[in-house]
């Protein structure tokens, strides 16, 4: 049995001689407990630092380790695809993981042994997040029951931290849509399976590739990925306003016949921005969506790969 485990990368030289030793010591372990040999990809995602030099020397000093190199910076989820796409003809299963190491790499061989018990895809999920700061842990918990409330599916607490089989990872690349997220899409396959809990560490070395800015930005592009929920949600602020409207409009005709005089500008203008708003809110929730559609028919290529090794 083969595993090829992905690691995408993108700037860091910090942390990336470390973490090849420990996965390469991991390997060995591996194949001692399981039998399985395993191989390292490491998939440059068009890094500016020394990243792809210390790929190029550690495949050239390890027989374990390969790498690719893109051309240019295409984004965690694209890259990871990219590591997907060519382990498929070269593995019975493939382990994504990221290069800081901040998931345990110790499960993965608790997940080689659900994947030989018949299990297709093993999600790592977190168990706790101490090491992070109490604005990271807010906001990444906030991300998950969103998205769960936005889709069932989604598994709190998970991010990329996976085992996929080969048929698994076969029936993936028939996905065609460039707006990619992953964990989700992955719990669309279905198939047999398994999870493995773990206690998430701290960053060794280096910075985090996900500052508030991306993870903003990886949140609203989850959510409208994935899921029409806002859409559903504008709709039906929108039917809540109308009778809202409808109950005001009643309420001034029967003091207009009453021939009371109705009082009440600040009120009106209030209301007036309110909807407004709302309204604004809706058009541009329709405009991502809208956005999306015109990434995807488009039908760009992923990403380019410059260099392999």
């Amino acid at each position: 049995m083969k595993i090829n485990i992905v690691i995408p990368c993108y700037n860091e030289q910090e942390v990336l001689a470390k973490t090849i030793d420990v996965l390469g010591k991991l390997s060995e372990r591996i194949k001692q407990e399981t039998g399985a040999d395993t191989q390292l990809l490491l998939v440059d995602d068009g890094s500016k630092d020394c990243t792809w030099l210390m790929i190029k020397e550690a495949a050239e000093a390890h027989p374990f380790v390969s790498g690719i190199k893109l051309s240019h910076n295409r984004g965690h989820q694209n890259a990871l695809w990219a590591g997907m796409e060519a382990s498929i003809d070269h593995c019975d299963a493939m382990v994504s993981i990221d290069a800081d190491l901040q998931d345990d790499e110790n499960v993965i061989v608790d997940m080689v042994r659900q994947l030989q018990e018949g299990k297709d895809i093993v999600y790592g999920v977190r168990k706790e997040r101490k090491t992070d700061t109490f604005f990271k842990r807010f906001t990444a918990q906030a991300f998950y029951k969103i998205m769960q409330m936005a889709d069932k599916e989604v598994i709190y607490n998970h991010a990329d931290f996976r085992l996929m089989s080969n048929r698994a990872l076969k029936a993936l690349m028939q996905y065609p849509e460039r707006n990619l997220f992953l964990r989700a899409i992955v719990r669309e396959l279905g198939f047999n399976e398994g999870y493995v809990y773990y206690d998430r560490k701290a960053r060794e070395a280096g910075e985090s590739k996900y500052p508030l800015k991306k993870m903003l930005a990886f949140s609203i592009d989850g959510i409208t990925s994935f899921s029409v929920a806002p859409l559903k949600f504008i709709t039906f602020i929108g039917l809540v306003m109308t009778f809202i409207a409808i109950a005001m409009i009643l309420y001034a005709l029967v003091k207009y016949i009453q021939g009371e005089v109705i009082q009440g500008w600040t009120s009106l203008l209030v209301s007036l921005w309110f909807i407004g708003g709302i309204i604004t809110t809706g058009v541009g929730i329709t405009g991502l969506y809208i956005g999306k559609i015109y990434t995807e028919v488009k039908r760009r290529p992923r990403y380019f790969v410059e260099e392999k090794i």
